[in-house]
């Protein structure tokens, strides 16, 4: 459920009133205002109106008002929207209060757009900033001061534990439970050592009282030696729902796996670690989604953390299915249900990875299917404690060596030549793919004059690069400045691997790449900009590792301010409109949200500033759509893969600068604007569907800062 609230304010003392905006993605029924505890019925058309999926309140509140509490009805659930006292004290406070809010919103508003001036002013002039853009500049900032720019005080920080708990109170929803058609049986397999029987109790009372009944409790103890443990379990030897199995010997936790598994008589596995907890409908949403597709063979939810105050914390809001950022982590985890046949099939779990037990047996089970579906929910909560991988450092060494193996195992099935890194900053990993011999990898350049930017470009690509078999195409593109045109016809003489492309023509980025790719003979195209500079010295070998796979797209890196922050970090569809980058400005060791700055991560889109794909996936979706001739065709490009079932992979360990836009400036003129506005709309009305739903990207995360939570009542 994606619920996107874009106003929701209550104010007034004398004539109280609240005014809501929200869009949802399921449809809206009805909304039931209660006021003091009762129902509220008095309000018309104009002060509630309801459309589809959109919902708009502006409503006059009775004023012996002391509690409001509204409600948005779906055929699916119900979300409470607002729900709290609201007095005269409160209205009183909010009054007294409301100069102080407002300058300090002036201050944010103030400050965010000066902020952002300056980082801009050194990262494009480096303060030498020529009188007619410095004018076009000011024109702006006073046009960015009147549109009250988004502050980070519209967000929920999820790194912030007290922030996320606020978010989980504001978007909690009323369960409403539909009959559903299939109804399979689901075997919980809990192993359990040593646990208290507290924890334990909580665990499997967790289960108990799911909203799906249709389960049952599978439960293999590894010869515990804690009476507390022995004592919690007698209490559930008379439960139907319950079946337990007492090792005679400690196996460690494959083995305690496969025991519960043998008890196992359901059509589905779900996982249960004895300290951890479900969602109380976390059964009856794997299963309404096995409803809405019966092929599914392995379901995964979001989950997050539950530390000993019994606070939750670090969610773990996850894309759907992206098998290159699943090969850098075992990113699917907490909540797993599977299909039993496919675990009959794969085998069990495997002692050799103890630590990484379930990486390894997803892994084989993801070799069989590409059934895979997601939830984006929170449906498991991970219990911290001293021996959990979520608390001990000791613990996740151990895992990640584990891991690491087991990666390594798969590889070797797959007939995958590779490498297994360790991330140095992260308890992730990288694949390092190898080939026997190198493919041909065509670099495309278009330019146009600024001789100094293209030279350092070519030179960074001729000195750094470690990789042999490249060839360098400029595409010149109307180029008159003379010292420009001297120095194309002086590198192509000079350096074998050079060769320049003239075209005349109108400037058209898409065109141009498109008329020199179709007279290149070679494997491999990367598209380049003039103004970017090589950093990774094995940049090459890298990207066309990953542009060999099958299933990969098109294969993008991590571009670079000067300044040493971040201006492309992989490409969200839908943030802030058609799409954008996400951390721009971040600096250039952030690790990102589970590490998307350290490790591969699959993302819908990746910037043609620098991206690679074979010669035969390029030709395949037609090449780069000729009608967007500035903005967004690589956008258009890239969305055209995923429609082909390729997937699109960023590589943070792969990095370049990039001076941003020197040959052909920013989109400030009339004309310019005019032709944005065109392209945007073009996007809309193609891809409207891709650009609302990224599969890549969360749906509790904001449209309006990437890896965000919004916040709720002003």
């Amino acid at each position: 459920m994606s619920c996107i609230i874009s106003e929701k304010i209550l104010y007034g003392i004398k004539n109280p009133k609240v005014r809501i905006y929200l869009k949802n993605d399921c449809e809206i029924k009805d909304v039931e205002v209660l006021i003091n505890g009762k129902k509220y019925h008095n309000y018309n058309k104009k002060e509630v109106s309801i459309k589809e999926n959109e919902l708009r309140i502006n409503l006059v509140l009775p004023v012996y008002t002391r509690k409001v509490k509204i409600t948005m009805i779906t055929e699916d659930f119900e979300k409470i929207i607002i729900d709290r006292r609201y007095d005269y004290i409160i209205r009183g406070l909010k009054v007294i209060t409301k100069p102080f809010r407002i300058i300090w919103d002036y201050i944010y508003r103030f400050m965010f757009p000066i902020i952002r001036a300056i980082k801009l002013m050194w990262v494009r002039h480096h303060f030498l900033i020529p009188p007619k853009k410095l004018k076009r500049y000011i024109k702006s900032f006073m046009q960015s001061m009147k549109k009250n720019p988004v502050t980070i005080s519209d967000f929920y920080d999820l790194n912030i534990k007290k922030d996320y708990n606020k978010w989980i109170l504001e978007n909690k929803v009323l369960f409403r439970k539909k009959e559903l058609k299939y109804n399979p049986l689901i075997s919980i397999i809990i192993p359990t050592y040593n646990v208290s029987e507290k924890i334990l109790d909580e665990c499997i009372n967790s289960v108990l009282i799911q909203s799906y009944q249709n389960f049952e409790i599978c439960i293999a103890d590894d010869n515990s030696t804690s009476l507390n443990t022995k004592n919690a379990l007698k209490k559930y030897k008379s439960n139907e729902k319950i079946k337990i199995k007492y090792r005679d010997k400690n196996g460690m936790i494959s083995q305690c796996m496969n025991s519960a598994l043998e008890l196992a008589t359901g059509e589905f596995v779900a996982f249960l670690d004895n300290d951890d907890l479900l969602d109380e409908n976390a059964l009856y949403y794997m299963v309404e989604e096995l409803n809405k597709n019966n092929k599914l063979d392995l379901i995964y939810s979001d989950e997050d953390k539950l530390d000993t105050d019994g606070n939750y914390c670090d969610p773990y809001f996850k894309p759907d299915w992206s098998p290159d950022t699943f090969l850098s982590m075992n990113y699917i985890c907490h909540f797993t249900m599977i299909r039993k046949k496919i675990i009959d099939q794969v085998g069990y779990f495997n002692s050799k990875y103890d630590g990484a037990q379930d990486y390894d047996l997803f892994l084989r089970v993801t070799e069989k299917t590409n059934n895979i579906g997601h939830i984006p929910k929170i449906l498991y909560h991970w219990r911290k404690s001293e021996t959990s991988t979520a608390a001990n450092n000791k613990n996740k060494d151990y895992a990640k060596n584990a891991g690491k193996l087991a990666l390594e195992d798969a590889l070797k099935r797959r007939n995958i030549k590779a490498e297994v890194l360790l991330d140095q900053r992260s308890p992730f990993y990288i694949i390092d793919y190898k080939f026997d011999k190198e493919p041909k990898i065509s670099i495309v350049i278009p330019t146009k004059d600024h001789k100094e930017i293209l030279e350092k470009c070519i030179d960074s690509i001729i000195n750094k690069t470690t990789y042999k078999n490249y060839e360098i195409i400029v595409v010149d593109n109307n180029t008159t400045e003379m010292d420009a045109i001297e120095y194309l016809k002086l590198i192509e003489k000079n350096n074998k691997k050079v060769k320049v492309l003239h075209d005349n023509s109108e400037f058209n980025y898409s065109k141009i790449n498109n008329d020199a790719i179709a007279t290149l003979d070679t494997d491999y195209i990367l598209l380049l900009n003039n103004d970017t500079e090589v950093i990774t010295e094995n940049w090459l070998n890298t990207m066309v590792g990953y542009a060999s796979q099958k299933h990969v797209g098109c294969v993008g890196a991590k571009l670079i301010y000067p300044d040493e922050t971040i201006q492309h970090g992989g490409v969200v569809l839908g943030l802030g409109g058609v799409a954008s980058h996400v951390y721009i400005g971040a600096d250039r060791n952030d690790l990102g949200y589970f590490g998307r700055l350290c490790v591969p991560y699959d993302y819908s889109a990746n910037t043609a500033a620098c991206l690679m794909i074979s010669k035969k996936k390029y030709d395949e979706v037609g090449g780069l759509e000729e009608k967007l001739k500035v903005a967004y065709n690589d956008i258009d490009f890239n969305i055209k893969i995923l429609k082909k079932g390729y997937y699109n992979v960023f590589l943070p360990q792969v990095e370049l600068y990039h001076y941003e836009s020197k040959s052909r400036g920013y989109d400030t003129t009339p004309e310019k604007k005019a032709r944005f506005k065109q392209e945007e709309a073009f996007m809309y009305d193609k891809w409207k569907k891709e650009i609302e739903n990224d599969k890549f990207y969360n749906k509790n995360f904001s449209l309006r800062g990437w890896f965000l939570l919004d916040r709720g009542i002003k």
